[in-house]
């Protein structure tokens, strides 16, 4: 005999628009026994989305941008019941737990709104197509969850994260320039310490991936700094517009240099952006879209020259060194190989996208300034090394 809760989602789930929702929505409110069975039907849903690729922060970024917050709220709450199940989850898996939304509580503001905006959650994550796996699924093979840490990583990430959220707090363009150059020479040469000492030990010859997401508005110049920071950090960058994020190739230690500048990048760039905006505006000019938009884009593209200039300079700085000089370029086209064939197999077909240009001079003017302040140049003098 056929379940209130598959009347329920055979309702709401394959019939379009808002009337099956309704109907599905109207059986649960009227059946409270079975909340518990709801809670497991969603669980199941959440489980396919791992199977099909999906990490916790891509499911709650594309429900958040699909539904609402409230949705967001509950989709939380069903990925930490489920992953309760599994005796070990993979590294980033457990820090993208740790920032999962509040789950909303259950039946509020009545049951029937509870009903139908989960039903409208389940009906997303059974739409969720199938993409590209960036990493082991929960419950695989311990040796499989876990990577040995390297030596001074958690302290040289300490620090990192430390210059740069100076750099975002500080309202000095040039104390800002100089402690994101700090991080990102400290980041340049951690990524070279680690392939020297993996060509070594014969350690992490495979290249990982990670995705970050691109959110609106202005995706398109957020994505091509994004790319721009993972070239600079000897990584490949892929963007899924359709569903909001960028999927990111290297090796560990330049994914987390990746992820951690491109975020500090994007504050700082969004800070001057408002500054430089509220001026033009105090001037009499209205022409808001237009002028972020040529911000970001000029932003974008001044960093990646910028940023490429710096990771060119370590570079040489490091062959200089007698004791690592001779192994290091070897050590660096065999990784840059590697990267390159990882990200071929995991995205086969990609296409190039045509960029809106920027149509606002003074947006473009104060977009490259902005990205002169955060550049990866020399340290003014009095910064201590």
């Amino acid at each position: 005999m056929e379940s209130v809760i598959d009347r329920a989602f055979a309702a709401a789930l394959y019939t379009e628009g808002d009337a099956g929702l309704d109907a599905g929505a109207s059986l649960l409110a009227a059946a409270p026994e079975s909340e518990a069975e709801l809670v497991r039907r969603g669980e199941e849903f959440v489980r396919r989305a791992w199977e099909r690729g999906w990490l916790p922060a891509d499911v709650v970024r594309l429900v958040r941008r699909d539904l609402d917050e409230h949705a967001a709220g509950l989709a939380a709450g069903l990925i930490a019941s489920e992953v309760r199940r599994y005796d070990g989850l993979p590294p980033r898996w457990r820090s993208q737990l740790d920032e999962l939304p509040a789950a909303p509580p259950a039946n509020r503001p009545d049951r029937f709104s509870y009903a139908s905006a989960f039903l409208a959650l389940c009906r997303l994550l059974l739409a969720l197509p199938a993409i590209e796996p960036v990493g082991p699924p929960p419950g695989a093979a311990r040796e499989a969850l876990t990577r040995p840490p390297a030596a001074g990583e958690p302290r040289m990430l300490t620090r990192i994260r430390a210059l740069l959220a100076k750099a975002e707090a500080t309202g000095y363009p040039e104390e800002a320039e100089a402690l994101t150059t700090k991080a990102q020479e400290l980041m340049a040469r951690h990524s070279i310490d680690e392939a020297l000492l993996a060509a070594r030990t014969h350690g992490d010859r495979t290249p990982g991936a990670c995705r970050i997401g691109v959110d609106a508005p202005y995706e398109t110049a957020k994505a091509i700094l994004l790319d721009a920071v993972a070239s600079a950090n000897r990584c490949r960058a892929v963007w899924n517009s359709d569903l909001g994020f960028t999927t990111v190739v290297g090796f560990e230690a330049d994914l987390e240099a990746v992820e951690l500048l491109h975020t500090s990048l994007l504050v700082q760039g969004t800070a001057a952006m408002t500054r430089a905006e509220a001026g033009q505006r105090a001037g009499g000019r209205k022409r808001t879209k237009t002028f972020r938009q040529s911000f970001l884009l000029a932003y974008a593209q001044r960093l990646g020259s910028r940023l490429a200039d710096g990771t060119a300079r370590a570079t040489a700085e490091a062959e200089g060194d007698t004791a690592a000089g001779a192994a290091l370029l070897p050590v660096l086209a065999a990784r840059d190989l590697a990267v390159t064939e990882a990200a071929g197999q995991m995205f086969p077909r990609t296409t190039t996208t045509r960029v809106r240009g920027a149509t606002d001079l003074d947006g473009w003017t104060h977009g490259t300034e902005a990205a002169d302040r955060a550049r990866m140049g020399e340290e003014p003098r009095g910064i201590r090394r």
